[in-house]
């Protein structure tokens, strides 16, 4: 531990700096990051361990021009102290010296074991005869009335049947877009973002540990569904399932977790145990260097957790921050949940430091008991001094359901009255994960976590729309977004022929939303077809009859959009290779 909790990043000239001086807890592998001003401004870096010794590196800059990293040419070593020594040259001529000094942590080898998947039954997974690589979950609708929000469910199943990956749902359940991933391998938080001024798919995805945290990477697509940007965690970490933010600078916001060893006999642990350090980045998608890096024991006492100290080991570390959300609030602070302090902290940008807290032992505001949350997810800053959480209440269980809840903030009273309880009939207690979002039309959208439900809620919490997983799987957050998809790949079909002649074509496009029909083309070379049936588009998949007639050998299909406009054709292939 630091031996002063929460001090100051920024430094004299309005640089922020990170590690943060004092700090116990840098990574072998990390960078020195000077955020605030130009790359131009800052020479002279000097780089030594006690035990390494004096360390070359170059320093590169950040595409938005607000400041540079100095990334060493070899790894710091466990358990060393740094000095860092430059500086800056100011506006006015003068110069400024920057002095930074913090320790390396020992890493706290850990097992990397996937958490168990529920494999179910066929009769749970979706399969389709023109893209039979697609097997996903079913989705079962519940309720739907006609007074929800416009768009898609955005889901992200991986712990029950059928293939993990991010997916997009008709509010009929119907299939919209799924991109399966490899065994062992998961996507949470699933979403609709901007990105350099368009809207992007974002989503985790990697491994999903027994620990309760993931080591993978964040991905940024675009609308035809092509990869814009893998970002990664930076500093030697693994980004981390709980959150991928994207800010309008270019930059983004992802979590990490990092086991590290460390005395923990003052909260009622062993003396040579192990701690997991919840850690959030500022990352420049552009060029993957880390901006800024904060870390959960630079600023929060271990004596803040609820979670048990005493039955952690160096195999199962003392989580005792369990970071799970950032936000970037309307004023430029920066609003962090953890789930094991049943706290919300809101943080200077610039210090790092902690403006105040909403929750746990240390709340900064006076709580009425319906207000009070447990092992929560997902804190969000709606308008000025109103904040929306979904409680989880468990586990081990505190309340008797989970909820989502928004909460009024009275910075003068200081005090936390509740406004809003939303919950589900019967009640459901989700020990982990979950998520609220307040929709443009003011309903709201539930995704239950640990339980496979997500629900649409009006403003005064009737129940417009649910659906939900087989039993079993989980997602971690689900949303709703309008999206519009323009896959860049062809269509797809297959064609199964009939004992008497014709047949039937099988006909999708994963991703596309504006197909309302198809046309199947025939003829006897691959650019001579003609138009021989069509059909309105029914679900991911249309079924499509050929009549006996029909003049071949090759086939293809043809996607029409509400005005009759062409919006795609898949390749042309002979009758005999589709059989």
């Amino acid at each position: 531990m630091p031996a002063s909790l929460d001090n100051s990043a920024l430094q004299p000239g309005g640089v922020t700096l990170s590690p943060l001086p004092g700090s116990r807890d840098a990574a072998p592998r990390t960078q020195i990051s000077f955020l605030g001003v130009p790359a131009a401004e800052i020479t002279n870096v000097s780089v030594t361990g006690t035990s390494s010794g004096k360390h070359s590196g170059r320093l590169d800059p950040y595409s938005q021009g607000d400041g540079a990293s100095f990334v060493p040419s070899h790894p710091f070593a466990e358990g060393e102290r740094v000095k860092v020594n430059a500086k800056l040259h100011l506006a006015n001529g003068g110069v400024q010296n920057l002095f930074d000094e913090f320790a390396i942590a020992k890493e706290d080898v850990i097992t990397s074991t996937p958490r168990a998947v529920t494999l179910g039954s066929s009769s749970q997974i979706q399969s389709f005869q023109s893209r039979s690589d697609l097997k996903p979950p079913l989705v079962t609708v519940t309720a739907d009335l006609p007074a929800i929000a416009p768009g898609y469910e955005f889901v992200a199943p991986y712990a029950g049947p059928g293939q993990a990956g991010p997916m997009i749902v008709e509010p009929d359940g119907g299939l919209v877009w799924f991109k399966p991933l490899p065994r062992y391998t998961s996507a949470t938080n699933f979403r609709v973002q901007e990105y350099q001024g368009k809207p992007v798919l974002t989503w985790w995805q990697g491994r999903i540990i027994v620990h309760g945290f993931g080591r993978g990477e964040d991905v940024i697509a675009n609308g035809d569904y092509g990869d814009v940007a893998h970002v990664r965690a930076g500093n030697g970490h693994q980004a981390d399932l709980h959150e991928f933010q994207l800010t309008p600078q270019g930059t983004a916001l992802l979590t990490a977790y990092y086991p590290i060893l460390c005395n923990i006999s003052s909260v009622g642990g062993p003396s040579y145990g192990a701690v997991t350090d919840g850690i959030f980045q500022e990352i420049d998608v552009k060029t993957g260097l880390v901006m800024y890096e904060w870390t959960s024991l630079d600023h929060v006492p271990l004596s803040a957790s609820y979670a048990p100290a005493k039955t952690t080991s160096t195999r199962f570390p003392f989580d005792f921050f369990h970071i799970n959300s950032i936000n970037l609030d309307r004023d430029g602070s920066l609003l962090v949940g953890s789930r094991n302090t049943w706290t919300a902290y809101d943080l200077n940008s610039q210090t790092g430091q902690i403006v105040w807290q909403l929750g746990g032992k240390d709340s900064t505001f006076k709580e009425s008991a319906n207000a009070r949350t447990a092992w929560q997810h997902d804190p969000r800053e709606l308008a000025e001094g109103v904040f929306s959480i979904f409680d989880n209440g468990s586990s081990p269980t505190v309340h008797s359901q989970s909820r989502g809840i928004v909460l009024q903030l009275d910075t003068e009273a200081g005090t936390a009255s509740l406004l809003t309880e939303l919950i589900h009939t019967p009640r459901l207690v989700a020990e982990s994960q979950g998520d609220l979002q307040a929709l443009a039309n003011g309903d709201w959208f539930l995704g239950w976590g640990q339980e496979p439900f997500f629900t649409e809620l009006s403003p005064q919490g009737q129940l417009l729309y649910e659906a939900h997983l087989p039993p079993k799987d989980q997602s971690y957050r689900d949303f709703r977004f309008p999206w519009t998809g323009t896959p860049e790949h062809p269509p797809a079909f297959v064609f199964k022929a009939a004992s008497g002649g014709g047949g039937t074509v099988y006909a999708s496009w994963n991703g596309a939303t504006l197909v309302t029909s198809w046309r199947v083309m025939s003829g006897r070379g691959r650019t001579s077809l003609n138009a021989v049936a069509s059909a309105e588009r029914s679900g991911f998949e249309t079924k499509i009859q050929l009549p006996a007639s029909t003049v071949g050998p090759y086939l293809a299909v043809q996607a029409y959009g509400a005005s009759g406009q062409l919006l795609g054709t898949s390749t042309a292939v002979s009758e005999s290779g589709l059989g």
